[in-house]
């Protein structure tokens, strides 16, 4: 028979190991849920600079693969993509922050819902995968976005949790897309004065403003239908080629299917404009006019039928785009820096 004080020692002993092997399971399973949930909504990627390719794949399995270059982010066939695009997809990823957890009743919905309907996002950093974005629908208050994790470390996660960007009430989706259109840089023409060779307007409309800006050796030619102009003052030949620092055109074609752009190729061209820097091919643009429903008045002070705030152009790469008469006029109207021209009518 065990002696009574021995039996006290024995059941305190007992109950410190029961109590140690209590705290030793509560510590484990803190542990594992503490990574179960860092693991579930780690989407941040901390330096953005590290990251060196993006793959985005669309509800619609549309895809498109961006790449950091040397000379700027491109697409995975080398074209320029809208930088400010980019910055909206690296903003989000830097300072993505976890909302919430799925209410219970609705969360084996959404887990079914995404596993079909879904934006993929991976993110290369120093040309190696290391995360992806399943992109879900928005959060029910729209003031973030259901999402899942899978990491290079931890796999793909079990459950979708709400997430949101920091310092932004929003959802998150419309920042990832994969319609190429929607990236097309709008950059036109990005040229210093000392870049350019030479500059044609051809306007087909009223044939009189055509004109053509050339440099000389020395000096530069101003011309209209051929006949270069007898007075030219060289201070307004500097202010008129600054014009092509930074143009852009207004959007990409949205709107027109295949045969409705091939309709606008066929109609009447309103003018033209050819640019030739010194070190590359000259770059021309086709103008065309769109049609509008009720009269509107032009730069001359006609009413005509047409939209006097956009127009369509057809870049060199054959893609229609939209562009702004009001960013587009200084470059066509010589007349404004060269009187000269209007006065030879």
């Amino acid at each position: 028979m065990i002696p009574r004080k021995s039996r006290r020692w024995l059941v305190l002993a007992l109950l410190v190991l029961f109590l140690l092997l209590l705290l030793y399971f509560a510590v484990n399973l803190v542990e594992k849920r503490g990574k179960s949930d860092a693991g579930a909504f780690d989407f941040a990627l901390a330096d953005t600079n590290l990251i060196t390719k993006i793959e985005i794949r669309d509800a619609f399995g549309q895809t498109i693969t961006l790449k950091n270059t040397k000379d700027g982010w491109q697409d995975e066939k080398g074209r320029c993509v809208a930088a400010p695009n980019v910055s909206f997809i690296l903003d989000a990823a830097k300072n993505i922050e976890f909302k919430g957890y799925l209410p219970e009743k609705s969360k084996q919905h959404i887990t079914k819902l995404m596993a079909t309907q879904h934006i993929r996002v991976r993110f290369y950093t120093e040309d190696e995968w290391e995360k992806t974005w399943y992109i879900g629908p928005p959060a029910q208050d729209h003031y973030g976005q259901i999402m899942l994790l899978e990491t290079s470390d931890d796999g793909k996660g079990n459950e979708p949790v709400m997430m949101r960007i920091r310092g932004m009430n929003g959802i998150i989706s419309p920042r990832f897309f994969a319609d190429r259109k929607k990236w097309m840089c709008t950059s036109v023409f990005a040229y210093t004065p000392e870049q350019i060779e030479y500059v044609e307007v051809i306007n087909r409309e009223v044939p009189e403003l055509s004109f053509k800006v050339q440099r000389l050796p020395r000096s530069f030619q101003v011309s209209t239908q051929g006949k270069r102009l007898s007075y030219l003052d060289t201070n307004n030949v500097y202010r008129y080629l600054q014009e092509f620092r930074n143009v852009h055109f207004n959007m990409a074609n949205l709107e027109l299917n295949t045969a409705q752009c091939d309709s606008v190729k066929k109609s009447p061209v309103y003018c033209e404009l050819v640019v030739k820097p010194k070190t590359q091919a000259a770059i021309k643009l086709r103008l065309y006019r769109i049609a509008s429903a009720t009269p509107q008045r032009n730069e001359m002070g006609v009413m005509e039928n047409w939209d006097m705030n956009l127009f369509w152009a057809v870049l060199p790469s054959g893609e229609l785009v939209k562009c702004q008469y009001f960013v587009f006029n200084p470059l066509l109207m010589g007349h404004i820096y060269f009187p000269a021209i209007q006065e030879r009518k």
